[in-house]
């Protein structure tokens, strides 16, 4: 029996790591020459950001205990709080210097980010710790961006730069030192200064961040491969009708 010949590999989109489709980079999926199309969902960081997301209810448990009055309950979820943020960081290093970042990771470690903040500052306000005020204004940045992520996930996958890494480091201090249970520490007053403080650049940062990320939004559905096939179709068959 013959071989099946080989259909030549044009240069395409799937070569740079933009498509999937192998039709569309000009491949033909039955021959030995398509290459892979990306890191497996399955793999040790995307199972450290599922962990995280699985923290969530712990940490709250542990808050909320006793209406967060029990200094050993306290410092259990400033515990669970802080290894929480320590896997964000670890599970972002393992994807990136392991070629691990895939779609999955780049949706889901966000919205277990965004979880965690949203238990914790519900919980501290409603212990009484944080003005409701300041958890409204971080939850609705936080899930407006969330939500702008999936509008524009046709277009594009917006990962997280450098501003939204430093709102969830102030974020991270800014909550770490509410979660405490600062009244057992020598100079209890100082160290609320020090949480309220922390807390408000985190808030600050979140703001800042979040416009910058609608701009971000607004512009890739202007300027994606995707907006600008469907702009060229339009102007083809406005051309069509003027023509005929």
């Amino acid at each position: 029996m013959s071989e099946k010949p080989i259909r030549p590999v044009r240069p395409g989109p799937l070569a740079e790591g933009r498509a999937t489709d192998p039709y569309r980079a000009g491949i033909d999926p039955a021959s030995d020459v398509v290459p892979a199309t990306g890191p497996s969902a399955w793999n040790i960081a995307n199972y450290l950001t599922v962990f995280r997301l699985l923290l969530v209810p712990v940490f709250g448990w542990l808050l909320l205990v006793d209406g967060g009055s029990n200094p050993g309950y306290r410092w259990a979820a400033f515990g669970v709080f802080a290894v929480a943020m320590l896997t964000d960081r670890i599970d972002g290093d393992l994807a990136r210097s392991r070629g691990l970042v895939t779609n999955f990771g780049k949706v889901v470690d966000p919205i277990a980010d965004k979880a965690l903040v949203t238990m914790a500052l519900v919980g501290l306000s409603a212990i009484g710790e944080v003005w409701w005020w300041v958890t409204a204004v971080v939850l609705v940045r936080e899930w407006g961006i969330t939500a702008v992520r999936f509008w524009v996930i046709r277009h594009g996958v917006m990962a997280a730069g450098r501003g939204g890494k430093l709102k969830t480091l102030l974020q991270t201090f800014g909550i770490g030192f509410f979660l405490m249970p600062r009244w057992t520490l020598p100079l209890p007053e100082l160290w609320d200064w020090v949480a309220a403080i922390s807390l408000g650049a985190a808030v600050f940062v979140t703001v800042v961040t979040g416009v910058d990320y609608l701009i971000q939004a607004l512009r890739l559905r202007r300027t994606s491969e995707r907006a600008m096939r469907k702009r060229a179709a339009r102007a083809a068959a406005r051309q069509g009708r003027t023509g005929a």
